[in-house]
């Protein structure tokens, strides 16, 4: 299966607690609920398309218990997100829980990296990872991730929980989709491109470049 993750994001990056107050306060958080002024027609839809192709989800402990305090509640089989979540595998990394009471849900014993390399071998489309911030450094750390989907709000936040955080490795991607929403939401899709590339620009160089730009010359 092909594992992607989508993620919720402000301009600045930052992913806490983008669906309600209370959702994540931790380190004094007070901006919970920054996604939900531009929830549109735009974002159902596309959230609808990419459930389509789930046949599994992987969860960190937080999204999983914001999700199983709701979705089995939603009881409607042709609800396009209830239905695959209450029916799909879920698979749940945690250091903290013991068990998980979710239908189909089940703990990932032993180590997390080498557990999802297996679980990707598994037979169908998507592996689905939503928010889930602390297992993504892990997935990304161990380049698991074959698919960012990150919907970029037009809110600077300044603080919180990031996604692409200092001390993580350095890695170029690929832009292979761009969605924008009636709310001024842009939606990046990208695929891992290998380890970061580096150039120089020689001020020579730069200064006729430009000025074949500025006369419209080729290259």
């Amino acid at each position: 299966m092909k594992l992607t993750m989508t993620t919720f994001l402000s301009l600045d990056g930052i992913m806490q607690a983008p669906g309600g107050p209370d959702e994540d306060r931790e380190g004094g958080f007070q901006h919970g609920g920054w996604l939900v002024p531009y929830v549109d027609d735009d974002m159902f839809r596309y959230v609808t398309e990419w459930f389509e192709a789930a046949d599994a989800f992987l969860l960190g402990r937080k999204t999983y218990e914001i999700f199983a305090a709701h979705w089995p509640r939603v009881t409607d089989p042709n609800d396009p997100i209830a239905g695959k979540l209450n029916s799909k595998p879920k698979y749940v990394a945690s250091n903290t829980l013991d068990r998980v009471g979710w239908q189909g849900a089940s703990l990932i014993k032993g180590d997390v990296a080498t557990e999802v390399a297996k679980l990707k071998q598994l037979p169908g489309r998507e592996m689905q990872v939503h928010g889930s911030g602390d297992l993504a450094q892990t997935l990304m750390a161990n380049n698991l991730i074959d698919e960012y989907r990150l919907w970029i709000y037009p809110v600077v936040l300044r603080s919180g929980k990031r996604l692409f955080q200092e001390g993580g490795v350095p890695a170029s991607l690929k832009l292979t989709g761009t969605r924008t929403t009636s709310t001024g939401v842009v939606v990046h899709t990208y695929e891992p491109a290998g380890d970061l590339t580096y150039g120089a620009f020689e001020v020579e160089d730069s200064v006729e470049h430009v000025k074949r730009v500025l006369d419209g010359s080729p290259g």
